[in-house]
């Protein structure tokens, strides 16, 4: 039996990990942790506001983090205690990640960041990688909902990086667009001048689609998760992974 916690409890992904927690066999939910509901119960748990108070009483395995914002110095406490913190909380710095990355090595305990946990968002970024080697011209769309705080999503940075890596590999050089790159309109584009756009609006959950160009003709791959239920196989995969591994695992590929 897998003992989990979870940071960001009430929150919506993080109230759908405990419902999913609840409902498998092999794992045990132990601790939720989140500033809203404090004194409520999930399950059996009662929820603190107190993230060392949960795993002192709760003594998990692993901790699912769904906690804004994301916070490096939790991470650290879980993995000095030997506790392996499966991250979905996005919008890390590229220092944070090798922090995470040496934090692992120092304390022989796994930790993951999962910029998407959906089966099909990561066969989206794998097809994307593949279509790059012969229409490398390409930009991504990203659509959520408007209580997102980060912007572009950590799955399209995760999709542009991937991307990028083909580039490298590939000694592919891309033509670039006319006009001013930086301008505000063209969205972000600091990995690989890829371009990537981010919509907030109410009524969508998560989206993207990754367009590709080539002469007289265009291909776009695109993802839909038109319900949050669709990330939770991803989750439960990372906590029974998290259990045999020692290392860092950035993207759910890693895993696939």
């Amino acid at each position: 039996m897998i003992k989990v916690a979870v940071l960001g409890a009430c929150g919506r992904m993080g109230s759908e990990v405990c419902k999913t927690v609840l409902t498998n066999e092999d794992l045990t939910l132990v601790g939720a942790c989140d500033i809203v509901n404090v004194g409520t119960k999930i399950g059996d748990v009662v929820i603190t506001d107190d993230y060392k108070k949960m795993v002192s009483e709760g003594c998990p395995d692993v901790v699912v983090d769904f906690s804004k914002p994301f916070s490096c110095e939790k991470s650290e406490y879980f993995l000095e205690k030997g506790i392996r913190p499966v991250i979905g909380t996005t919008g890390q710095t590229p220092e944070e990640l090798e922090t995470l990355k040496g934090l692992c090595d120092k304390y022989k305990t796994s930790a993951m960041v999962i910029p998407n946990f959906t089966i099909g968002a990561v066969l989206m970024m794998k097809l994307s990688q593949e279509v790059a080697k012969y229409m490398p011209n390409c930009e991504i769309i990203e659509l959520h909902h408007n209580q997102k705080i980060d912007s572009p999503s950590g799955t399209a940075v995760r999709t542009a990086k991937m991307i990028k890596d083909v580039y490298d590999k590939e000694n592919i050089e891309v033509i670039k667009a006319k006009g001013n790159p930086d301008d505000p309109a063209r969205g972000y584009h600091e990995v690989g001048d890829i371009h990537i756009h981010s919509v907030r609006l109410p009524g969508y959950v998560a989206h993207q689609e990754v367009i590709f160009g080539g002469p007289g003709q265009t291909l776009t791959i695109r993802h839909d998760s038109i319900d949050r239920s669709s990330y939770m196989p991803g989750v439960v995969m990372c906590i029974r992974a998290s259990m045999e591994r020692c290392d860092f695992i950035y993207g759910l590929d890693k895993l696939l």
